[in-house]
């Protein structure tokens, strides 16, 4: 069915029609080298292999946003769905549609270029909350070549120090409450000219972005963008060593993200898909950027400064959001609710990111809501290379099919059968995929150490079985070796929260004398579990993996803690508890 599917996309690329009556997406207006779909529901999506050619020039703003804009106009897109419904803590709502936002990202683009001097390929960082003006701003960037450089509001003063100096960025956009943490570190950053500040109070040596945009034309050129050219930089969450900086063209995302709306989204333009994920992480563009406008659908957000599983309920409850994708952290936090007490009435589709998620939690929120997650893998450095679609088999605990071009690969990269452990990577010879990033920023080396042959290697372990489904292992730095066992942590911590007792647990190698190293768990106990005997606990939750999974993976130590060690995407930070128990800093 698959080689079906490539067959039938590479004999129609340059020439697509829909199949049912919908609305046509602009991507199909991105060229006649590489034209989109019609949303449709199919048990699989199309490689990025399959766009051979690129437009030589390709630009999100003047090719996807301006043709929803125009169709909109035309009355062919439904006013009535906003292209962004944004909701304030307060009660208070913005809604814009294409049009509107149109209007005031030209305004912006006027702002960053005539108020502000920035001209196209000048790095800008963008660092402010889910309020409406990111989007604008980004979209004013992308209309202008500004490589917008996406930085998260919970960086301290020293992180946003480095960001800077390594992006060598002209201007910082922030709010007030961030700006006194940029003001004690701009006399060290050389390469920073401007500083924008959204905000309605003013602040000195800061330009008023507000005011700006209030006395800004409505009119503006697009800056003509080659396909390849960088648009956008993202800052690794740097779990080992400093950040690293990853460069996507305006290609590798305003078109490489076609088949996440498509497919694993499956958006149309009725659709409304409250994505969870802060701005400054990669998986927000997934989710309330490009993959659901490239479909035409509602990017929908809540400005919540820290996550309430109470108010994320209420308003799927109260808002007629169809589609809903958050970390599996989000929906370990959900399940712990009584689910049976809201009423998801336009809920129809749940997507989960940024880390594998438990079995017993897809379970949980199955018998509870009676939907299922589709589970989506990528990276930063990528668009979605895995996931499981509508129409596929769902199978508790793996990450989906691939497109041909992703393999699993050994350590002398050879191509590895199923059921077989290796390396997840994407073929990148003879030809690179262009919805991959295109390098790390002023870093060579570490580009170079990225690939493996033919393959950039992901860093991830997985295992691929004979339905070609990917399971994952764990990143290649989080393997156990204990006894000659190969031990990945995720299937123990998978193991571990199946128990009543567990909320959430990371799995990490404790060295031991005997066998060298052995597997440690951390856990954070259930709100409503309380032990009076650790001991006892550690006992009962050992002899519960043992019987779970393989006797030998069982976690031979389990220390009891309140909270884990995260990056500021959320994700656990497992090599800080290896260093921990390994006595290294």
């Amino acid at each position: 069915y698959y080689k079906l599917i490539e067959r039938e996309l590479l004999k129609t690329l340059k020439c697509i029609t829909g199949t049912r009556n919908q609305i046509r997406s602009p991507c199909r207006f991105f060229s006649k080298h590489c034209r989109g779909f019609a949303p449709q529901n199919i048990s699989g999506y199309e490689s990025p292999s399959l766009y051979k050619e690129l437009p030589e020039h390709f630009n999100f703003a003047s090719d996807v946003l301006d043709k929803w804009s125009q169709m909109e106009k035309n009355g062919e897109r439904a006013s009535s769905i906003p292209a962004l419904w944004w909701v304030g803590d307060q009660g208070n709502e913005v809604r814009w549609g294409f049009e509107e936002l149109g209007f005031l990202s030209r305004k912006a683009a006027n702002v960053l270029s005539d108020a502000c001097g920035l001209k196209k390929g000048d790095r800008v960082i963008v660092m402010l909350p889910r309020i409406p003006e990111w989007w604008s701003i980004t979209v004013g960037c992308i209309r202008t070549g500004i490589i917008y450089i996406p930085a998260t509001t919970q960086l301290t003063a020293n992180d946003i120090f480095y960001r800077l100096q390594a992006s060598k960025a002209k201007c910082i956009i922030t709010n007030d409450t961030l700006a006194p943490a940029v003001d004690s570190v701009v006399s060290k950053c050389q390469f920073l000219k401007i500083r924008l500040m959204v905000s309605e109070g003013r602040r000195d040596g800061w330009l008023d972005f507000k005011e700006l945009l209030k006395a800004a034309p409505g009119d503006h050129d697009p800056v003509k963008t080659k396909s390849q050219e960088a648009m956008t930089i993202y800052f690794t969450s740097g779990t080992t060593g400093y950040p690293k900086m990853v460069e996507h063209s305006h290609s590798s995302f305003g078109i490489g993200m076609t088949s996440t709306g498509r497919f694993w989204l499956d958006l149309n333009p009725s659709d409304i898909l409250w994505g969870l994920s802060d701005p400054g992480w990669v998986k927000f563009v997934y989710g309330s950027f490009f993959s659901p406008w490239i479909q035409g659908a509602c990017v929908f957000t809540y400005s919540m400064l820290q996550f309430e599983a109470t108010t994320v309920l209420n308003c799927l409850s109260r808002f007629p959001i169809t589609s809903f994708c958050g970390t599996p952290t989000v929906y370990r936090m959900l399940v712990q609710h009584d689910l049976t007490s809201y009423k998801f009435k336009s809920l129809k589709h749940c997507l989960s990111g940024g880390e594998p998620l438990n079995p017993e939690v897809m379970e949980k929120w199955k018998s509870k809501t009676g939907m299922d997650i589709y589970e989506g893998y990528g990276q930063t450095e990528t668009v979605l290379i895995l996931s499981v679609c509508k129409g596929m088999k769902i199978k508790p605990g793996a990450m989906g099919k691939v497109s041909p071009s992703y393999d699993v690969i050994d350590e002398n990269a050879n191509i590895l059968p199923p059921g077989e452990e290796g390396d997840i990577a994407i073929r990148i010879k003879p030809t690179r995929p262009f919805c991959l990033f295109s390098h790390y920023v002023d870093e060579p080396e570490k580009t170079a150490a990225s690939e493996r042959g033919d393959f950039y290697i992901t860093g991830d372990r997985g295992i691929m079985d004979e339905d070609g489904y990917f399971w994952f292992v764990g990143r290649a730095d989080d393997i156990i070796l204990s006894s000659g066992y190969r031990i990945g942590p995720f299937e123990v911590e998978n193991a571990l929260m199946e128990h009543p007792a567990v909320a959430e647990a990371a799995v990490v190698s404790s060295p031991d004398p005997i066998r060298g190293e052995v597997v440690k768990a951390f856990v954070i106990l259930s709100p409503d579990f309380a032990s009076p005997d650790p001991e006892k606990l550690t006992k009962e939750l050992q002899e519960h993996v043992k019987k779970v999974t393989a006797p030998y993976k069982y976690p031979r130590k389990v220390e009891f803690v309140q909270q884990l060690p995260k990056t500021i995407s959320g994700k656990i930070r497992r090599k800080d508890l290896r260093n921990k128990e390994w006595g290294r800093t």
